[in-house]
């Protein structure tokens, strides 16, 4: 049909209509009936004209209108002959408008399409890159098979092209190409391994996606571009940063290990894992090998954490799937912060982050438990959130934490939400059965529920206390004679049918009401639900063997009612039952065991999570979100029990390992001035680096050099200090590209030689794969240099500069060094630093009191921490020399903030050696469990025999007793050791006026208060000795009271910030009532104990 005869038929018009075009029409309609009609027929004649006209500037007003009113969603295919005219126009401006309207409709209209497809192909070789990608767009948009040829053509020059806006366009074209015709996919993984290879952040998402698409099982296409994709990631657009991690997650789950191997000992910082000769491989394959982290494995890691600070909620989700599903278990934690920040986001995204958080936190409640609060409901939450969160918060509850749980879902069950409200029932019943301290408070709880005017809460709660009864239905006759009466009142099937059950199961506990309940239920038995009637034909069957004489005759009433019901079901259990306990002459022996059938002791249901099976999908997927295998859906593979090779990852051949030769005895190359890039160094660094192929290695094996005699940098150090923020990210970016980039890159990255030094301290800390080198080996680099300086300039005074490097690298660790100056670039010290860094200083007691006074930001205004005034702390014993073979460990809690993180307690560890060999590389190794959160201290390189050195710990106890294991290492030994914290070790002393006191003092009554009358020597019940004794017990802070008689403390706990208030009132007789009032009922006990022990004993 031509376009005139379109327009002229009334539909035209119709079609000219919905278009609903925009311009004024040139003259007025032809009649008032037709009108409306006319003036659009008009409208789409101008637009028609306008494109037809020999004007530029009339054309592109046309294409601005119709492009318009696409993005409307209004209907312009009819324009498409017009438009289709002007793709070989010279404006370019009007060309890229007419792709646009190309690519919407050359699906739709295919066969003119094909008339213009010369003008395309012409169009792919213009010079400008926009139109060359737009008209690969649209050629690949007209979908039928003849031009596969000519697409693929296409494709393929458009991936050699120098624009990497036209290479990304290309990387589109081949998944809608594969999806028209599959048997292209060899030529088409050509393509993809070449796009693979592009070093630009543009394309790499595209060509990622496209591999996903046509071959996602070729990982061999991964292998070389691995190290390249984790390092342009940072700069890969969003969509490319999902597609991308999700990718790398699956190829990681193939050629690494796995990190949560039952006992497995981080083993990062031991060198040999990368510098080790072949002989000495084969010696240590006898002994059992700790696990070490793969360098690539590391790298993926460290370059994904940045992303969870992505302002796109997919980038941050993707990343935490990906560290749960590959980092080892003490690090997964990191991810918490990010996930609990998206729940700010909209309720689709809520939705979503909190079905992951429900799978994580069956796994690992520690992760989320400091976070508890950001899973209270709020009111304008929709329900299905509501449900997650309620989920969410029964997976976090323990002893804990109940009370708070409990007393949120009280007011959860009085929502106008139903649905919620008997969620919330669920939840409680969850926690009755998790928890059996609370089960009893639970079901008195659940049985005031029944008394509640809405049915649906009723109803559930029934449910619910029929669960919790069969765990122990000794104790609770009472509660089913309560049900009873209840019974007449309850309408809901389920609940009635509930009653039935417990009452048949439990007859002999109620003999009395039993067979009144079936009496009634034989009125009414027509006019039930069927789940009724059925409980109905049980609880007659039971009464029957159990009370025959009050019973038969109903039995045999309703037995004959259920014989003709029109449910078939209820017929069959009728006939059943009949055979099963009346004894006839066809029932046989059956008879005989109907008591031991229906009234066999039943298992009591385990009431589990919904969530509890769902983390046999990956996280984050369509999958795991709807519980159910979706298309396309690529299961993550087990871990491999031996790893693949690593040098397929290698980008290109370095020669063997048993070439290089151990930095310990090297001759130095002389230092000079070169560019950090230049030609010379890197050919030095062929020569004589490692084949491990990482290029982790290549760096941190340089570094190894550069800080092997700091004697001839020790002039320079103070230098680098400064620019070592700048080094640090350069190190990072050079320590996992290959060699070859390098050489490409070595103009633009301009580091001058003489920051090798921080660059060292950068690339060792990447090998321990301990966070995120940006941001935190910058700071030890820092600490580090600035601490060596001083030390060096001390020792080099005595001594001449070819001194040994172990000399030099332990005086500053050695306790005897006293004129040691406190600088400010010791303070970056106290960043949290990530575990296990190797940094030469290590803060003595005198400087932690020196920083008493700085304000801590974790802290919140409103606590006022103070110090103690308590003096003398004890000491325990951590590691014996026998037992440490020479090595000896004591601590103490200095009672001082912790400086690392506000909720942990700050502990000091004295090492010492009493043998008569130094000990090398101490440090602290694997922690139980696995998700304690510790700041350990950084790596002492080598304590000399009869030395000791006191390093700082930091450790978050949560607010518990339990012991903190770890095991403490040298070069050689692991020994385990555990700190046990005494409970007033777990406080921090508050400071508050004996008013503020009083008026805490009363919130804090009723379960939140614990007390105990105390008879005390006469001498001691002065109130200077009774405060002596309680701050030797507990961190807390005294308050001033205006009374004699009483002595008041106030403390926080370290992890929560709780409030804990000792109050004790001095009576007639030397007795003292000691009062404690905090939230936490299990450390008041504690407390209560440790407090009353110190007094009398004084």
């Amino acid at each position: 049909m031509s376009t005139g005869a379109l327009y002229n038929d009334q539909g035209g018009a119709e079609a000219a209509v919905e278009a609903g075009q925009e311009s004024t029409p040139t003259s007025s309609g032809s009649g008032a009936a037709f009108g409306l009609f006319s003036a659009d027929f008009k409208k789409n004649e101008d637009l028609k004209e306008m494109l037809e006209s020999s004007k530029e500037s009339l054309k592109l007003e046309a294409m601005k209108r119709i492009v318009g009113l696409i993005a409307k969603g209004k209907n312009a295919s009819e324009l498409f002959p017009a438009v289709v005219k002007n793709v070989a126009s010279k404006n370019i401006e009007l060309k890229k408008l007419v792709y646009v309207y190309l690519v919407r409709y050359a699906e739709e209209q295919q066969d003119l399409a094909l008339l213009s497809i010369s003008t395309f192909q012409r169009a792919l070789k213009d010079p400008n890159q926009f139109i060359r990608a737009s008209a690969l767009r649209v050629l690949s948009s007209i979908r039928v098979p003849i031009i596969v040829p000519i697409m693929m053509l296409a494709i393929k020059e458009a991936a050699a092209d120098l624009s990497p806006y036209v290479r990304k366009t290309s990387a589109h074209a081949i998944q809608k190409l594969y999806s028209l015709d599959a048997d292209q996919k060899e030529q088409l993984i050509e393509v993809i391994e070449k796009l693979l290879k592009d070093k630009s952040t543009l394309v790499a998402g595209s060509v990622v996606m496209a591999f996903e698409e046509v071959c996602p099982d070729r990982i061999d296409l991964i292998h070389k571009n691995y190290r390249k994709l984790c390092n342009l990631l940072v700069d890969v657009e969003e969509w490319g940063q999902v597609v991308i991690i999700s990718m790398l997650t699956r190829y990681a789950r193939t050629q690494f290990t796995s990190p949560w191997k039952e006992g497995a000992m981080f083993d990062e910082n031991n060198e040999k894992a990368f510098y080790e000769s072949d002989s000495e491989e084969k010696k240590g394959h006898t002994e059992e090998k700790p696990y070490i982290m793969d360098p690539d494995h590391r790298l993926l890691l460290r370059n994904t954490k940045p992303l969870l600070q992505s302002r796109n909620t997919a980038v941050v989700m993707s990343v935490a799937q990906l560290y749960w599903h590959l980092a080892p278990k003490h690090e997964v934690s990191i991810v918490t912060k990010s996930l609990v920040r998206l729940l700010r986001s909209h309720r689709e995204v809520q939705y979503i982050v909190l079905q992951n958080i429900a799978t994580m936190s069956i796994q690992r409640k520690g992760m989320f438990e400091p976070f508890m609060k950001s899973f209270y409901v709020r009111s304008t939450d929709a329900t299905h959130i509501k449900t997650l969160k309620l989920e969410i918060l029964t997976n976090l509850a323990n002893e804990a934490n109940i009370s708070t749980i409990l007393r949120e879902f009280q007011t959860y069950v009085k929502s106008q939400d139903k649905a919620f409200a008997a969620a919330t029932i669920q939840a409680i019943g969850r926690c009755a059965t998790n928890i059996s301290e609370v089960t009893d408070t639970c079901l008195n709880g659940l049985v005031l529920l029944l008394s509640n005017r809405d049915e649906t809460v009723v109803a559930e709660s029934v449910v619910v206390i029929k669960k919790l009864l069969q765990t122990q239905p000794t104790q609770h006759s009472e509660i089913i004679k309560h049900m009873a009466k209840l019974f007449d009142n309850i309408t809901v099937p389920m609940a009635r049918a509930s009653i039935l059950w417990l009452i048949g199961e439990y007859c002999e506990r109620v003999p009395k009401i039993a067979p009144d309940v079936l009496r009634k239920m034989a009125k009414s038995f027509t006019a039930e639900e069927d789940i009724v009637k059925l409980q109905t034909v049980n609880l007659a069957a039971k009464l029957y063997l159990t009370n025959s004489k009050q019973t038969k005759l109903l039995t045999q009433y309703i037995l004959n009612l259920g014989k003709y019901d029109q449910n078939y079901d209820i017929r069959d259990r009728t006939r059943f039952i009949r055979q099963l306990i009346v004894p006839s002459e066809k029932s046989g022996a059956l008879n005989k065991y109907a008591r031991r059938i229906l009234l066999a002791p039943k298992p009591a249901p385990v009431l589990e999570s919904s969530f509890k099976d769902r983390d046999r999908f990956q996280l984050g997927t369509l999958s795991h979100s709807l519980n159910s295998k979706a298309t396309g859906y690529q299961e993550l593979s087990d871990w491999p029990a031996v790893a693949p090779d690593q040098s397929v990852r290698n980008v290109e051949i370095i020669e063997a390992v048993k070439e290089w030769t151990p930095t310990v005895g090297k001759t130095k190359q002389p230092k000079s001035d070169d560019k950090f890039y230049s030609d010379d160094e890197d050919e030095k660094e062929e020569e004589g680096s490692d084949s491990s192929g990482s290029e982790d290695s290549s760096s941190s094996s340089s570094s190894e050099e550069s800080g092997s005699d700091s004697e001839e940098e020790s002039s320079e150090s103070e230098k680098t200090s400064s620019d070592s923020g700048k080094s640090s990210s350069g190190s990072e970016q050079s320590s996992s590209e290959s060699e070859l980039e390098q050489k490409k890159k070595k103009k633009t990255k301009k580091v001058p030689q003489k920051k090798s030094k921080p660059t060292a301290a950068d690339s060792e800390s990447d090998e321990n794969g301990n966070g995120p080198v940006a941001q935190e080996s910058s700071s030890s680099a820092e600490s580090s240099s600035g601490s060596e300086t001083d030390s060096e300039d001390d020792s080099d005074s005595d001594s001449p500069a070819p001194q040994k490097k172990t000399e030099t690298k332990t005086k500053p660790k050695v306790a005897v060094k006293s004129k040691k100056e406190v600088s400010l670039l010791d303070l970056d010290d106290f960043s949290p630093a990530p575990t296990n860094t190797p940094q030469s200083s290590i803060f003595s007691p005198s400087l932690l009191s020196d920083l008493e006074g700085l304000s801590l930001s974790g802290v919140s205004s409103t606590m006022q921490v103070t110090t103690s005034s308590f003096g003398p702390v004890k000491t325990y014993e951590l590691l014996h020399h026998m037992t440490g073979k020479g090595l000896a460990a004591k601590y103490h809690f200095p009672r001082q903030p912790c400086l690392y993180q506000p909720s942990m307690v700050a502990v000091q560890v004295i090492l010492s050696n009493s043998s008569d060999h130094s000990l090398e590389e101490i440090h602290i190794g694997d922690r139980s469990p696995a998700s304690l959160n510790i700041h350990c201290f950084n790596t002492i390189e080598r304590l000399e025999p009869e030395a000791s050195v006191t390093v700082s710990m930091g450790i978050d106890f949560s607010d518990s007793t339990q012991a903190a294991n770890f095991q403490l290492c040298t070069k050689e030994d692991q020994f385990s050791v555990s700190i046990q914290p005494a409970v007033g070790e777990l406080l921090m002393p508050s400071s508050m006026t004996e008013q503020d006191f009083c008026k805490e003092q009363g919130k804090l009554q009723g379960m939140n208060e614990t007390s105990a009358t105390i008879t005390m020597e006469t001498v001691n019940a002065s109130s200077q000795a009774i405060s002596k004794q309680v701050l030797s017990v507990a961190n807390v802070g005294v308050v001033s009271s205006s009374q004699n008689n009483f002595s008041r403390f106030a403390g926080r706990t370290v992890s929560s910030g709780a409030l804990v208030l000792v109050s004790l009132e001095l009576k007639e007789s030397s007795t003292v009532l000691l009062t404690i009032n905090t939230e936490k009922t299990v450390m008041a006990s504690m407390l209560l104990r440790d407090v009353k022990q110190a007094l009398t004993q004084a």
